[in-house]
């Protein structure tokens, strides 16, 4: 026991806050009775506790921000059951628990501030609660492990609490291991491209085993060199090296015969030791089933290793007396035929014990491989046919009657194409859950300007992500090649420089290039020996070389690390860098050779790459190809990447996000060069750029609407999993069930949106429908006054200035706006109904909507182009395009337009009677519409040309809106969503057959 005052009060704080376990309570009396045991004469006053915060006691502090992050992070706690997750009244609830005074409050939350992350969006059926907090306290050896490992590994408190929150929603909703009748549940769990999910499906897996799951098997890649890294990664930070040695002497090489890592790996002392084989300490043993080296084996050692002993041979292996005394089987195997088959095949020789044991799949990557990818036509009468490996996970399910199964993602959509109404399949029926953006990580948002308000013309390497990381390829550009090169040495030089200015030199171990221009792999070729006669050529050790990199110094990654890592070490001067330039060309070019040529996609390819992120010590290498790297290829150090391959396929498209990631103490020197007019087809260009942030504007409107619609409502969900297809095809109408006679029984009839924007996207193209368009919208446009307001933005997060411009006001009773919108035409029919089924509504029999305030944008002086429309008043013509391959357009209102309609109506929700940001007063039952004459044109001289005589042609102008509600717009319910059953006889399934009379003939 410790004598001295500051140990004795950790002592006691430690004791008394781990007597709490899940639940604050009255810290007082448990520092009491803490202390009796370690000091009892100890100074438990708060003003000491207090001192210690303020005067900086790390100890202390670390102690606390653990269990207040745990508390500010459990969902729907029974303690706290008004409160949300990481919110100010969340904490102020764990502070009243505790009984904790003011002044210790505020040293806390100085200490401890709440993380308001966002948190996991889960999207659910109906489920029976077993995994409580209690019973996941009581058994938690390895997720406490797994937990103590990540601590080691540097994550934040916030960050553990996330995934311990993340990883509970998965499991809870897993079916209960000890449970009599047997039940599988399949979810899905979405997170970003290159984002971690791994340490997710550690932290189910951990959290499973200790349930009670005895059987985890983890899908884990299509290459061996993909497999072995994930099983090396549970291996070292969950199985732990007593299970991996099983009693062999870590000292005696005759003992270590057939151990892998021992001797043989650098990290072998990094890995979890849990201080004792599992079964002497209270806890149960892991065998693995297959190794970092080898796949799963099949027969004799197959069968063996799936004997489970029973301690009460007259009860089922899941009954509680029998399933936490049993070791656990883990396998890592790849997703591939033959290993699968094997393992099939060996499942199919044990009888009896496969109805009692709990089994777990988790499917890395879920939409490579797995989907069931056979055209329905080709599918025998009665029959459904599957791929192979799409067969073989359906086979395993069958086999393992109490396996649940779980996939992951970061490319949902080809999971929700999986027909929901196949129960042998793989549709995620039961649970899906989009995971928050990661802290630290580099996504969309670090590379796109989504929804900036800031003018082009005044974006800076500070205020704009396109501006600090992207460099397009144009033809007046040139192919930028050189200059991708001279980034990748530069680059490289300045995290040398940075390691030897204190920066942890962890994260520049591996420093790589990706190039990307072709699919063929003669291409590959052509391109590797041409960048390696570049980087001989580059004089990287001659002074027209270190000319070129000072140049590029001086304009490009000077500023940017001077707006966007100031708080790093960076060079006064190139020539202060110019050492660590010459140290950086060395181990590019070592061996001789710069580039490795990428686009095999078999095991024996990669193995001749030595391209083992994990067992290669430091890989700085400029790789050519892309295509063929397998999903879950984590290209480790990426920092400047050149890509110009054309594609219309969205999935391709999607594995450019290859330069997404984590980018610890580098961020800023990160570079996609990229094709911004790419010539494909005899006549055609691609904006590479474009068309990937439409990819991702599609799946982030996905994660919005689960987000938006996850909201329980009376305890009951609002939207289930299988209704997610019907809810996505509204925006994403390509989305449809597999089989061509099937159609998905949940029909969406209603979207209401009380105080947020609606805005179709899908407006006709055809000339003679535009023209009806518009002259229904004639009533509407003579209500807009001929004199312009302004409207102002303040100074906000997107910008320190006001914003103002100037728009043409009016109003409309709500009926007349609705007799407008009814009489519309869209390029889809049906495109605007389920938002017309709620405005219908507003007219008392849901809420009341009195009228709305018109607002027509006008564009700035130098942009405008002004016309009547059928006799209205002059209005600002807006220039858009429709999305490549679509219907649809992109956003139709700019981001300030539409941030000054939301302010009117948030105003008028939250501030009644305040002054008005513009000036016009906007009620509580007012809604907001902006109004845009779209001319469908890429250039000026295409809008000018809509117009002669100072009127514009009707049958060319497409007239387009976005509508806000009034945030009161919605009755006691507060259900935003609303769906029925095509076929109400058959309300609990996804798909029905497709009524014959309704099929075109």
């Amino acid at each position: 026991m410790s004598t001295h005052p500051a140990d004795s009060l950790l002592e006691i704080h430690t004791s008394a806050l781990a007597g709490m376990s899940k639940m604050p309570r009255h810290f007082e009396r448990w520092a009491a009775l803490a202390a009796d045991e370690y000091c009892p004469d100890a100074d438990l006053s708060e003003e000491r506790f207090r001192l210690h915060l303020v005067n900086g006691d790390d100890a202390l502090t670390a102690l606390w921000s653990r269990h207040l992050t745990a508390w500010d992070f459990a969902e729907n706690p029974e303690w706290a059951p008004d409160t949300s997750a990481r919110t100010d009244e969340r904490r102020a609830a764990v502070y009243d628990r505790l009984r904790l005074g003011s002044d210790v409050r505020k040293a806390l939350d100085n200490a401890v501030p709440v993380a308001k992350v966002p948190g996991a969006t889960v999207i659910t059926r109906k489920f029976t609660p077993w995994y409580t907090p209690e019973g996941a306290a009581a058994r938690s050896f390895y997720w406490s492990s797994y937990e103590q490992k990540l601590r080691d590994k540097g994550w934040s408190d916030a960050a553990i609490a996330s995934l311990d929150e993340a990883s509970r929603a998965v499991v809870e909703r897993l079916s209960n291991p000890e449970q009599p009748a047997a039940r599988q549940a399949k979810g899905l769990v979405v997170g970003y491209v290159q984002s971690g999910k791994t340490a997710n499906f550690t932290g189910v897996a951990a959290k499973a085993l200790d349930a009670g799951y005895r059987l985890i098997i983890i899908l884990g890649g299509t290459l061996n060199l993909l497999r072995a890294q994930t099983q090396r990664r549970l291996d070292m930070e969950l199985i732990g090296q007593e299970n991996i040695l099983r009693g062999a002497d870590p000292s005696d090489l005759d003992s270590l015969v057939g151990v892998d890592y021992v001797g043989d790996d650098a990290d072998w002392p990094q890995f979890v030791q849990h201080g004792g084989r599992p079964s002497t300490l209270g806890a149960f043993d892991i065998e693995r089933l297959t190794t970092r080296d080898n796949d799963y084996k099949s027969l004799a050692q197959g069968i063996r290793a799936l004997e489970f002993e029973k301690r009460e041979p007259t009860l089922p292996l899941h009954d509680p007396a029998n399933i936490h005394h049993a070791a656990a089987r883990v396998l890592v195997v790849k997703k591939n035929k033959s290993v699968l088959t094997k393992l099939v095949k060996d499942l199919k020789q044990i009888h009896g014990i496969l109805g009692e044991l709990p089994a777990l799949i988790i499917d890395d990557e879920s939409d490579q491989a797995s989907v069931n990818t056979i055209d329905p036509k080709k599918w025998e009468r009665g029959s459904v046919e599957r791929t192979a490996i799409n067969g073989l996970i359906s086979q395993l399910l069958k086999l393992l009657p109490r396996s649940q199964y779980v996939g992951y993602t970061a490319t949902p959509f080809a999971n929700v194409f999986v027909d929901p109404g196949d129960v042998e399949d793989i549709f995620p029926s039961d649970f899906l859950i989009s995971l928050p953006r990661p802290a630290g990580y580099m996504g969309v948002q670090d590379f796109h300007d989504l929804n900036s308000s800031i003018p082009s013309a005044e974006r800076t390497y500070a205020n704009s992500q396109e501006k600090a990381h992207v460099r397009g390829i144009y033809e007046s550009t040139g192919d930028r090649l050189q200059e991708a090169m001279d980034a990748f040495v530069l680059s490289g030089a300045l995290k040398l420089y940075r390691a030897d200015h204190g920066v942890p030199e962890g994260p520049f171990r591996h420093h790589t290039m990706l190039v990307h221009e072709s699919v063929r792999t003669d291409d590959h070729a052509d391109l590797a020996l041409r960048i390696n006669s570049m980087w001989h050529e580059a004089g990287y050790s001659s002074t027209t070389g270190h000319d070129r990199l000072a140049d590029l110094w001086d304009s490009d990654f000077a500023r940017v690390t001077e707006a966007r890592a100031a708080d790093l070490p960076a060079p006064d001067s190139y020539a202060e860098l110019r050492p660590y330039v010459s140290r950086a060309r060395q181990l590019i070019g070592a061996g001789g050779q710069p580039v490795i040529v990428v686009n095999g996609d078999s095991d024996r390819y990669f193995a001749q790459l030595d391209l083992d992120f994990d067992r290669t010590p430091h890989v700085w290498k400029i790789l050519v190809g892309g295509t063929k790297l397998s999903r879950g290829f984590t290209v480790e150090g990426l920092t400047i990447t050149y890509y110009r391959r054309t594609t219309q396929q969205a999935d391709t498209l999607m594995q450019m996000g290859r330069w997404f990631g984590f980018r610890p103490g580098y961020r800023d020197l990160v570079r996609l060069y990229i094709g911004r007019d790419e010539q494909f087809g005899q006549k055609k260009s691609a904006d590479l750029y474009e068309a990937f942030e439409a990819i991702c504007r599609d799946e982030e409107v996905f994660r919005e609407q689960l987000a938006h619609y996850a909201v329980m409502v009376d305890g009951e969900p609002q939207v289930t999993p299988m209704q997610v297809p019907p809810l996505v095809a509204q925006h994403l109408p390509w989305i449809k069930p597999s089989a061509r006679n099937k159609m998905f029984n949940a029909e969406l009839v209603e979207i209401r949106s009380p105080g947020r924007p609606i805005e179709p996207a899908a407006y006709p193209s055809n000339s003679a429908a535009l023209k009806r368009n518009t002259e229904r919208w004639r009533p509407v446009l003579n209500a807009l006054s001929s004199t312009p307001k302004v409207f102002t933005n303040p100074p906000d997060s997107s910008s320190s200035v006001a914003r103002t411009f100037e728009a043409l006001a009016g109003t409309v009773t709500h009926a007349d706006l609705v007799n407008v919108l009814t009489q519309l035409e869209w390029e889809r029919p049906g495109h605007f109904e389920p938002h017309l089924t709620y405005l219908r509504q507003l007219d008392g029999s849901l809420a009341t909507v009195d009228d709305w305030l018109l607002i027509s944008p006008r564009l700035t002086a130098s942009q405008r182009i002004e016309a009547g429309i059928l006799g209205s008043v002059p209005l600002s013509l807006v220039r858009r395009t429709r999305q490549t391959g679509k219907t649809s357009f992109g956003r139709i209102a700019s981001v300030e337009h539409r941030t000054a309609a939301q302010r009117l109506i948030d105003q008028a929700a939250f501030l009644p009677g305040a002054e008005s940001p513009h000036g016009i007063a906007v009620g509580r039952t007012t809604g907001v519409a902006l109004l845009y004459p779209v001319v469908e044109a890429r250039t000026r001289d295409e809008v000018e040309a809509a117009v002669r005589n100072g009127a514009a042609d009707p049958s060319k102008i497409v007239m387009a809106f976005t509508l806000i509600p009034p945030a009161s717009a919605l009755n006691a319910d507060r259900r935003l969503v609303r769906f029925r059953a095509k076929n109400s006889h058959h309300v609990n399934e996804a798909t029905v057959p497709v009524d014959p009379s309704q099929q075109p003939g």
